[in-house]
């Protein structure tokens, strides 16, 4: 794994999740992100490594390995923070107390499936991108 890279684990078969991670991805322009999808076996090891308990995870995750991790609204907003025209805004909804951010979030997570639908596999990258995720 390369030092000094920010983690975004994903769920790999969301489409809303498959969109932010291109989202990113395009908005990157200085390289700090690496990719895994959750169910891929380093996104297992990264979560268990962690004690991350899954069952109460339910979408994104932002390690900042030797640092710390981020879960939920709070994973969004400091991936936010690295992205050029979204950090301001990061910065501002990061004043609102996560508990009530994370109704929210969890509530979009809940129904994300319904609402953008779902793969039946994880998203492959193309060769350009296959070295910006995690195997």
């Amino acid at each position: 794994m390369e030092e000094n890279k920010k983690i975004i684990l994903f769920d790999g078969v969301c489409n809303l999740c498959n969109g932010f991670v291109q989202f990113v991805i395009k908005h990157d322009k200085k390289d700090v992100f690496r990719y895994a999808s959750l169910q891929s076996e380093i996104g297992q090891q990264l979560i268990s490594e962690r004690n991350i308990d899954t069952s109460k995870i339910d979408s994104v995750v932002l390690i900042e390995p030797g640092v710390a991790y981020y879960i939920k609204s709070d994973a969004a907003l400091q991936i936010g923070r690295h992205i050029r025209g979204y950090r301001t805004i990061s910065k501002v909804l990061n004043l609102i107390p996560s508990s009530l951010r994370n109704i929210i979030y969890d509530l979009i997570a809940r129904y994300r499936y319904t609402w953008f639908g779902k793969k039946d596999q994880c998203m492959i990258p193309t060769p350009e991108l296959k070295g910006k995720f995690l195997e």
